[in-house]
């Protein structure tokens, strides 16, 4: 059975000052059994016991800091420090639980999985306030960090958090080595671009103390750029852009050149990088010298166009990455093609784009054909939008004038002046639509 904790125990210093007042002051009779334990039972309440209702077992958060700044330090040591710590679990009751944080709180599955969320921030207050309320109060828990204590945020909320929990924390620091040691620990960029893409490398160095080191940038032994990368709490960043116009693999190094270096064989880095041709892409259009050819062409596209609709055929869309519709009316084009894009975009993967203006879309046919259902709008011609509403007023003279005859009416018929405008006015309206709106005066 779990003892009991007090949050008031200062109050128990009461009991020997009352012991001793009872002692020189033999009247007030302290000493007698019934006030003796009155003493002791209101001692007690000030004193605010509380007795922990909790399983007789142990729930053991373990933090791991994922921050560049501890990233290698914890991948190296992980798999040594989860033996240790599974082997010594007292019982099976105990429960032991894994939480890769940085930018981003994740709890580690059981395949031990690389954390792969922000690595830019040490959110450690925000990690122990996610342990607390994962925390269950009816088993007690206890926290081990490790981390090299470069938080980015205070820790104030957490700590009172905890303590009010009666949490234990328990943090061991890990940081690089004390030698004086520089290295280059990761080189970053796209595995695969396009050609004349632009793209971005980034460069990771840490070291055992903060200092600015100068760095060279290469491409395939060709020096491209010499920098400088600062570190900040034991690591550095530093990025550069390049562009590379042809097609092939190239690879960048990049080398660090500190003044001191305890090992220097870790202060380069090689990575490949492979610059692809640009996919096919199949333009069908109504206009000569289209345009939007040439702004796939400058991106290193290969455009095959096809300015007479009628040719496209359905052999045309294997190895093509996209098809372009740029102002193409559905009548010119095969039926067995509109049909092949479905089956080409939705099983092959393929792209598709309609662009243009009156022979597009809706007005160019395409409503209720076979890829309608493909792009992300109605192709179907509103009513409100094929002509405007009209709003007509007919006023009507109905003055004694209107009642004279008019000579020479059709068929012989005589015909006054308001009967050619009664039937004018019939005329006008018959011309009206349901949208429209008339009113005679």
């Amino acid at each position: 059975m779990p003892l009991p904790t007090f949050q008031a125990p200062e109050w128990f210093l009461l009991i020997p000052v009352l012991a001793l007042l009872g002692w020189f002051w033999r009247g007030l009779r302290l000493h007698s059994p019934l006030r003796a334990i009155i003493i002791v039972v209101v001692t007690l309440v000030l004193a605010d016991p509380r007795l922990r209702r909790q399983q007789d077992a142990l729930d053991l958060w373990v933090l791991l800091d994922r921050s560049e700044s501890t990233e290698d330090i914890v991948d190296k040591s992980f798999p040594e420090w989860k033996k240790l710590l599974e082997k010594d679990k007292p019982s099976r009751n105990d429960r032991l639980t894994f939480i890769n944080y940085a930018g981003e709180i994740v709890e580690m599955g059981k395949d031990g999985s690389t954390f792969t969320g922000s690595r830019k921030l040490t959110r450690s207050n925000l990690a122990l306030q996610n342990i607390i309320a994962l925390a269950d109060e009816k088993r007690p828990s206890r926290v081990l960090m490790f981390t090299d204590g470069f938080s980015t945020e205070p820790l104030t909320e957490a700590a009172a958090q905890l303590q009010n929990r009666g949490i234990p924390l328990d943090f061991r620091l890990i940081r690089e080595e004390t030698e004086e040691d520089f290295r280059v620990a990761r080189l970053e960029f796209p595995e695969r671009v396009q050609a004349g893409e632009p793209f971005l490398l980034s460069v990771i160095v840490r070291g055992s103390k903060d200092t600015t080191i100068p760095m060279v940038l290469r491409r395939n032994g060709q020096k491209l750029t010499e920098s400088s990368v600062t570190l900040g709490n034991g690591v550095g960043k530093t990025e550069f852009t390049d562009r590379i116009p042809r097609t092939g693999a190239f690879e960048y190094q990049a080398e660090i050149l500190p003044e001191k270096d305890a090992h220097p064989g870790n202060n380069r880095s090689n990575r490949w990088i492979e610059i692809a041709g640009g996919p096919r892409v199949l333009l069908a259009t109504r206009f000569k010298d289209d345009p939007v050819a040439k702004v796939l062409e400058s991106q290193d596209f290969t455009v095959q166009t096809i300015d007479d609709p009628a040719l496209l055929k359905p052999g045309q869309l294997v190895g093509a990455r996209a098809v372009i519709f740029n102002n193409v009316p559905a009548h010119e084009v095969p039926n067995d093609f509109l049909k092949s894009l479905d089956f080409y975009v939705r099983e092959q993967g393929g792209g598709f784009m309609m662009t243009g203006g009156d022979r597009s879309f809706g007005s160019g046919g395409y409503f209720q054909s076979s890829i309608d259902p493909l792009l992300p709008i109605s192709m179907e011609l509103k009513t409100e939008h094929r002509k405007l509403s009209v709003a007509l007023a007919i006023v009507m003279d109905r003055s004694g004038s209107m009642s004279v005859g008019v000579p020479g009416a059709a068929g012989g018929k005589a015909l006054t002046k308001m009967d050619l405008a009664d039937a004018g006015a019939a005329d006008a309206i018959n011309l009206l639509g349901p949208m429209d709106q008339v009113a005679v005066l």
